[in-house]
C-alpha cells in the first residue's frame, strides 16, 4: 500500500474507532482524524513487528484493517486520559 492509502485508511479507522468509543474528544473531529492516522500506522507497525503478520499490499486485507482500527483506539483512549479533562 502507498502512503495516500495508509492516510485514507487511517481516516476511516479514525471514524470506526469513533464511533466504537463515543462520547467528547478534546481534539474534536480533526484530532480524531490526526490520531486515526497515527493509530493505523502504529498498529501496521505493531502487527509487523511483533505480532508476526506483515502488511499485506491488499487494502481490504480484514488484519490490517484490524491492526488500524486497534491502534486508532489505543491512541483515542490514551489521548482522553491525558487531555479529556481539559475541556469542559
Amino acid at each position: 500500500m502507498t502512503i495516500i492509502s495508509w492516510i485514507i485508511l487511517g481516516l476511516l479507522a479514525g471514524a470506526i474507532a469513533k464511533f466504537l468509543l463515543p462520547g467528547r474528544d478534546p481534539g474534536g473531529f480533526i484530532g480524531t482524524t490526526l490520531i486515526g492516522i497515527a493509530g493505523a500506522f502504529i498498529g501496521g507497525w505493531i502487527s509487523a513487528r511483533w505480532m508476526d503478520h506483515p502488511i499485506t499490499k491488499d487494502f481490504y486485507d480484514g488484519t490490517t484493517w484490524a491492526a488500524a482500527i486497534g491502534g486508532s483506539l489505543v491512541l483515542l483512549v490514551a489521548y482522553r486520559l491525558l487531555f479529556g479533562n481539559s475541556r469542559s
